[in-house]
């Protein structure tokens, strides 16, 4: 069976989401993606949804929305972006912290290294989940 992946932050409008997409689109044969937060926007950061649209063809916009963490399955390992206050938490059986910088606000340029940071940590997280280095059997 194939673990559940939660990516969470505050707004799930930027980083987060863009993890959940980068996560099925590298991923999805290793784990499932998802991605939450504590406050919901009315929609995913524009700027974000035009750099993944460009580097990697999907419209955001077309397959996900911002979700609270109570709209997710239980999931088995949390990925926090990088929280400046409080990350939100939620129950599993590994957590990480990915430490990534908000590219909100900033230039394109920001955004494409956001995403190209987030796209190397999926594809090392796939391997260390293949690898058997994360630990997420077992009672939460």
């Amino acid at each position: 069976m194939k673990p559940k992946v939660a990516f969470i932050c505050v707004h799930n409008s930027c980083r987060s989401q863009m993890a959940e997409v980068l996560g099925k689109l590298l991923a999805s044969d290793v784990f499932e993606s998802y991605s939450a937060g504590t406050e919901l926007r009315s929609q995913i950061n524009q700027d974000a949804v035009r750099i993944i649209k460009d580097l990697y063809h999907v419209d955001m916009n077309e397959t996900q929305k911002s979700k609270l963490l109570t709209d997710i399955p239980e999931v088995d390992i949390v990925v926090k972006m990088g929280c400046n206050v409080v990350c939100p938490f939620l129950p599993s059986k590994h957590e990480e912290d990915w430490g990534l910088d908000d590219p909100s606000g900033k230039s394109d340029e920001e955004f494409i290294k956001t995403a190209k940071k987030i796209e190397d940590k999926i594809k090392d997280l796939a391997k260390r989940i293949k690898n058997d280095e994360i630990n997420y059997d077992g009672e939460i």
